[in-house]
């Protein structure tokens, strides 16, 4: 018997197996793609904390925190992100109840205040290089570096795919995916804060003492 004939023998029921036939719905992909990158990248920062933990102190006679950090500036930036992921909640809320006036303004909100969060951390970099405190300088400021830049990194990936967002909403209306794309955005900024609040307290709040 042939490979052909034994397959046509085998019921269709059968040989979908017990998966209940065929490929899962798009939206139940997309969905389940988007947590496992959320949950890399969460896996990801946790791995740059615990090396900042084990070099933090390793300073090779340079600057420590406590010399060179502004909890000022930092509080600033950190309203500035917490007050935007508000609003990007209210935006999301927004969408989903169609109110197109209402998500353009909480979008504009939340690209602002994101953008003047960026803005400070660049301010925080530059004015540390200027002092002689770059990334090259000791272990500490690697770390430092590397941690508090992957952030900003993302804070910066979040502001253009905000544009996009909001470029979609505004050609395509509250459809169906586009409410979802809006959906895992939210998420995303919103895992930005939390861990922003570890980096301010692992960071800047024990470093400064």
């Amino acid at each position: 018997m042939s490979l052909a004939s034994i397959a046509d023998a085998i019921p269709i029921e059968e040989a979908r197996g017990r998966g209940g036939g065929g490929p899962a719905p798009t939206r139940i992909v997309v969905a389940y793609g988007f947590w496992i990158f959320l949950l890399s990248d969460i896996i990801m920062f946790s791995a740059l904390f615990a090396a900042y933990a084990v070099l933090s102190g390793n300073t090779a006679g340079g600057p420590t925190g406590r010399s060179l950090f502004d909890l000022h500036n930092v509080f600033i930036e950190t309203a500035c992100l917490l007050v935007s992921s508000y609003t990007c909640g209210l935006g999301a809320l927004a969408g989903e109840r169609r109110r197109f006036d209402l998500f353009y303004l909480f979008a504009a909100l939340t690209f602002v205040l994101g953008a003047a969060f960026l803005y400070l951390e660049m301010a925080e970099f530059v004015g540390m290089v200027k002092e002689g405190a770059g990334p090259s300088r000791s272990a500490f400021l690697s770390s430092f570096f590397t941690l508090v830049g992957m952030h900003g990194g993302h804070v910066t990936v979040g502001l253009i795919w905000l544009v996009f967002m909001v470029g979609q909403v505004f050609a395509k209306g509250f459809v169906p995916h586009v409410l979802q794309r809006l959906l895992c955005f939210s998420l995303f900024w919103h895992a930005l804060d939390i861990i922003w609040v570890g980096v301010l307290t692992m960071v800047y709040l024990i470093g400064s003492r």
